[in-house]
């Protein structure tokens, strides 16, 4: 961690991001859909470095935001209920005010891409900031390969030039099978354009022309192109 930035976590603080780092790794130990501790880790990191840039954001709040975004997500929670009420207790359990348990969870709750289809949520900065964190997880490389990982764990086929991509997504079709290359123009392409802080906007540049390269260059060999 930036040493500027360890400097606004106190002691306490750091330990509790410690217990809420392992309670994350067991709950998410067994997810093979790309929304695994590996990415936990990469967007607490991600949001750390927009972090250092938002002296006005609570960096308590960002850091246990950013470890718990998918506890509580469908893709990974059997019982989405089940899972909430788990969490707030466990965070009751780690001596968190009401105030900041609320925080997290208004930020856990509303940041996803498909919670912001039908009307976009109001996000604290803090709240902007794991949002944009997880957003530049999905994007670039890492971006390319967890779309695919999710695809195939979903059992959704890579390429059919004939199924063309959704312009009217909602939160109910938005579930529904698709095409992993359909995926690109539906949400991963569209990410640069929502991102909330100068730090990801910038960061998200090169992330996003990567992924246009790798696209064009999927659909020349698919069309069996040299």
């Amino acid at each position: 961690m930036n040493t500027k930035l360890a400097a606004r976590i106190n002691d306490q603080q750091q330990s509790v991001i410690v217990a809420v780092q392992s309670y994350v790794a067991q709950k998410l130990a067994h997810d093979f859909s790309g929304h695994d501790i590996a990415h936990i880790e990469r967007v607490v990191s991600l949001a750390q470095t927009i972090l250092i840039n938002e002296s006005n954001a609570d960096a308590f709040i960002v850091i246990l935001s950013a470890y718990l975004h998918d506890v509580i997500d469908e893709k990974v929670a059997a019982d989405v209920n089940q899972a909430v009420s788990e969490l707030r207790d466990y965070l009751f359990s780690l001596n968190l005010t009401q105030t900041q348990i609320n925080q997290i969870f208004d930020i856990i709750e509303n940041m996803s891409y498909r919670k912001n289809l039908s009307s976009v949520k109001k996000l604290s900065l803090e709240g902007q900031i794991v949002q944009d964190a997880d957003r530049l997880d999905a994007i670039g490389a890492i971006g390319i390969g967890r779309t695919f990982y999710y695809g195939g764990n979903r059992h959704n086929i890579m390429h059919n030039p004939a199924i063309s991509p959704r312009t009217q997504l909602n939160e109910d079709n938005y579930k529904q099978p698709n095409t992993v290359i359909n995926h690109f123009y539906e949400k991963l392409f569209l990410l640069k354009d929502m991102l909330n802080t100068t730090t990801a906007k910038q960061l998200a540049k090169q992330r996003h022309e990567f992924m246009l390269q790798f696209v064009n260059q999927f659909e020349k060999e698919w069309r069996g192109e040299a």
